[in-house]
């Protein structure tokens, strides 16, 4: 098998084939090679060549190509042609691991290199050519949909605990079928290693899963062989979670991560907090997860319009769409579908009116500075919003004078 570099644009590139000619010996492997055969998206393309970083350095200066030292303790050197980052690493193999770091050696043996690599279908090589360099049977794999570890499972999964999350990661990618038994028997059996990995590798991993076409079998497979409840000890929502994915196929919405895992969590803003501080999530990512676990208002298909347009008022488009489907995805499989899709419909083709008074209007009305003034504008803004935005600003105008009247 070849991949013809005439069907693929990312190899024919002036950028990339005037890197590898620098390099010379280099050649495409991992993602890039697995994604290629698989026909999916090429995002980042690595290459390995047979050569220290040091030397890697030389000649990438020597063509006056810029060059980061990301990973260079690893031999992993970033170049960067016409503005395209290209990920360049040394061929290696592991000396000494302890289940998170290893401790390299670097080698000019294709063969040894592979053996370093996780799973068969991601120790694939291949040259500017197209020749593809197949050291364990990964091409067979990748076509079969089996992730398979290169060599004894336990032994690779001993060698960094990650490689635990990655094998159910890339069953729900690229595996068709059962999993690989052997995989999912070390796995398990290795699970409380977990323990050792720290929550930004275990969050990459996890969000990578659930932004797959469907992470739900997966998931089930993590639950049932005692993986998931090491990372997620709570009373999870898997069903929900089936529902939503299945809701956001029929409708083409895209795999949202962080809403799906808000689907997967119960309901409770405490292990949401939790879940957000071990997975070391961002800023915006644990205040949407809190926000949505922690949500008072009630989201029904019956919602008549005026109802959907103060929701929205109150909350925003985004928060709302969030609900509204996390709503749909615990409602029972199959009911009230036109109903919320009219939810979102609205949302998509809403926006939002201004409300037109200020303070100063207030306070030229008789309200005196302070917070009485707030407390006006809230019940007159209250009151805006019940009448489906309809008063004007005179009507608005006039609804103040008349609070004004009553509290004096």
């Amino acid at each position: 098998m070849r991949l013809d570099p005439l069907k693929h644009a990312w190899m024919r590139a002036p950028e990339t084939r005037k890197l590898m000619a620098v390099l010379v010996e280099g050649r495409f492997v991992g993602g890039a090679v697995r994604n290629a055969l698989s026909g999916w998206a090429v995002q980042g393309i690595d290459i390995a060549v047979p050569m220290p970083p040091e030397e890697t350095l030389r000649r990438l200066e020597g063509a006056a190509i810029k060059a980061v030292a990301t990973g260079l303790a690893h031999g992993t050197v970033t170049a960067i042609v016409g503005g395209r980052p290209y990920e360049v690493t040394s061929l290696r193999q592991d000396v000494e691991t302890d289940g998170r770091h290893a401790v390299v050696e670097y080698t000019d043996d294709w063969m040894e290199d592979s053996r370093r690599r996780d799973f068969t279908m991601n120790a694939l090589y291949a040259n500017i050519e197209g020749e593809i360099f197949d050291y364990h049977g990964g091409v067979g794999d990748l076509i079969a949909g089996k992730v398979r570890f290169v060599g004894d499972p336990a032994a690779r999964i001993r060698e960094d605990y990650l490689r635990i999350l990655r094998l159910f990661r890339f069953h729900a990618w690229y595996g068709k079928g059962d999993m690989d038994a052997d995989a999912l028997r070390a796995a398990a059996e290795a699970k409380a290693g977990l323990a050792q990995l720290s929550g930004e590798r275990i969050a990459k991993e996890m969000l990578r899963l659930l932004e797959c076409p469907n992470p739900a079998p997966s998931l089930r497979l993590m639950a049932a062989s005692g993986v998931l409840p090491q990372l997620l000890p709570y009373a999870l929502q898997l069903p929900r979670l089936a529902n939503l994915v299945l809701i956001e196929a029929e409708n083409q919405f895209p795999p949202d991560a962080v809403l799906r895992l808000a689907a997967l969590l119960p309901d409770d803003a405490d292990i949401a907090l939790a879940v957000g501080e071990r997975l070391k999530l961002s800023g915006a990512e644990r205040a949407r997860l809190e926000g949505l676990a922690a949500a008072k208002e009630k989201i029904a298909a019956h919602l008549s319009a005026a109802d959907v347009r103060r929701l929205l008022y109150r909350i925003g488009v985004p928060r709302f769409r969030d609900r509204v489907l996390l709503s749909w995805a615990t409602a029972p499989r199959g009911v009230g579908a036109i109903q919320w899709r009219m939810l979102l419909s609205i949302a998509d083709s809403w926006e939002r009116p201004r409300f037109p008074l200020t303070g100063r209007e207030a306070m030229a009305a008789g309200v005196p500075e302070g917070p009485e003034v707030g407390r006006v504008l809230a019940a007159v803004e209250a009151w805006w919003m019940e009448e489906d935005f309809l008063p004007d600003q005179d009507a608005l105008a006039d609804k103040m004078k008349s609070l004004i009247g009553t509290a004096s």
